[in-house]
């Protein structure tokens, strides 16, 4: 195979990646190298290339062979890599990294010679980037059994969850069962061209905040651009509105058939993966019922730090429960702020409104069920409180959403409505 029809469109520019020095590049149990079995020949690796984090695994491989100067074995397999993803222009970087060591050293990431590098510059910095950031994902990779500090409690209508560190440039991907939240998998992700905090439209950033998917779109009502599918979520959500933030068509989405990733950041404000990645997210998570977390750096503990924060609120709930319960309308809506917004109606219009449910309900005792707790910080401390609402007596109920904000005198509801 030439020098030139391995790199399409990257030519000559496909020279270094990063040698020159020695790391142990273990991946952690949520980055799983298949067994060198299962990938010896191309007609086998093909077969899998639908898999997700397939063509990462093979890519750290091949990383962790470079770090051991083991460049004879890593060659083949880098050379195996881009045959069966010729779209994945980082592979195509290494493999030319490769090709140019066995004549000459390599110094640093990107050491071309400048009338060379000059005329892909840009490519050349975004391949950097993403390769140091998929490293950085290894070295860092989350404590084993721990999960975001936001997911304060999930409850089991949350099969799945999602939760994206924009700084990392990675998506995990969680399970929810009785037993716990696991991490299922984690992949590398682009966000917005001008970075992250979107405020309004057209402003080329990916927002943070707590997001809910809101629907599936079939992949042959999309642009190319879009590559195997895409989720929207509920962007601007409540907190959003309230902030006067702008825009919407936020998505997870994939990556066009022109490319295995894109840079770093390189969307109109979407949270794009690879293809073989998204079509495991689509297969996986539910709509409505799936929180997706965007946040930065995000902070991972284990599941027994969240206990007290979850009593505490899930105290507040039945707290506001019972008084709503008792037909108690002055105690009640001590539980919501002043500045309290829903469907357009401010504290006012909704005391109207809750006074006519409680005379509807006749006091019947309310029992919450399925309560999710994921707390966002930044300006505020907010609390997305998600739960059903089913009186005795009756087997079906309501799905409700609020959102508390801590405020001098304790939590507050600022926004109240139904999923």
């Amino acid at each position: 195979m030439s020098f030139k029809k391995i790199n399409g469109s990257l030519g000559v520019l496909a020279l270094i990646v990063l040698w020159g020095f020695h790391v142990d590049y273990s991946i952690g149990a949520t980055l799983e190298l298949k067994p060198k079995s299962k990938i010896k020949s191309k007609e086998g690796s093909r077969a899998r290339g639908l898999g997700d984090g397939v063509a990462e695994a093979r890519l750290i491989e091949i990383y962790r062979m470079i770090g051991s100067s083991n460049i004879r074995d890593a060659l083949p397999k880098a050379e195996n890599l881009v045959a069966d993803y010729p779209n994945f222009q980082l592979a195509q970087l290494v493999y030319g990294d490769l090709l140019a060591a066995r004549s000459r050293p390599i110094q640093s990431i990107g050491d071309v010679p400048p009338e060379i590098a000059k005329n892909g510059l840009q490519n050349l910095l975004d391949l950097r980037a993403e390769s140091q950031l998929r490293l950085s994902a290894i070295k860092q990779v989350p404590p084993s059994e721990a999960i975001p500090s936001q997911f304060v409690s999930l409850s089991r209508r949350n099969k799945h969850a999602i939760a994206v560190d924009t700084e990392k440039a990675r998506l995990y991907l969680f399970e929810n069962t009785a037993t716990g939240t696991r991490l299922l998998a984690n992949y590398y992700i682009s966000v917005g061209k001008a970075g992250v905090g979107k405020t309004v439209e057209g402003d080329q950033r990916t927002p943070l905040g707590v997001y809910f998917i809101t629907s599936n779109l079939d992949p042959k009502s999309l642009k190319d651009l879009y590559g195997s599918g895409a989720l929207p979520v509920n962007y601007p959500n409540v907190l959003d509105l309230r902030r006067g933030k702008t825009g919407s068509g936020i998505w997870l989405h994939g990556t066009p058939s022109s490319q295995f990733t894109r840079a770093p950041q390189a969307t109109d404000g979407c949270v794009a993966v690879a293809n073989p990645d998204l079509v495991r997210i689509i297969r996986t998570v539910e709509i409505r019922t799936t929180p997706v977390l965007i946040g930065k750096n995000l902070n991972w503990v284990r599941p027994d730090k969240l206990a007290s924060q979850k009593k505490q609120f899930s105290e507040i709930l039945q707290t506001w429960t019972n008084a709503k319960r008792k037909g108690r309308e002055n105690e009640l809506l001590q539980f919501y702020a002043n500045d309290f917004s829903a469907e357009g109606k401010d504290l006012k219009s909704f005391s109207s409104s809750l006074r006519a449910e409680l005379n509807k309900t006749g006091n019947k005792p309310v029992s919450l069920k399925d309560i999710s707790l994921i707390r966002w910080t930044d300006e505020a401390e907010t609390m997305v409180a998600t739960f059903g609402e089913v009186l005795d007596g009756e087997k079906v109920g309501r799905t409700v959403r609020q959102y508390w904000q801590h405020r001098p005198g304790g939590w507050k509801i600022i926004y109240e409505g139904l999923v």
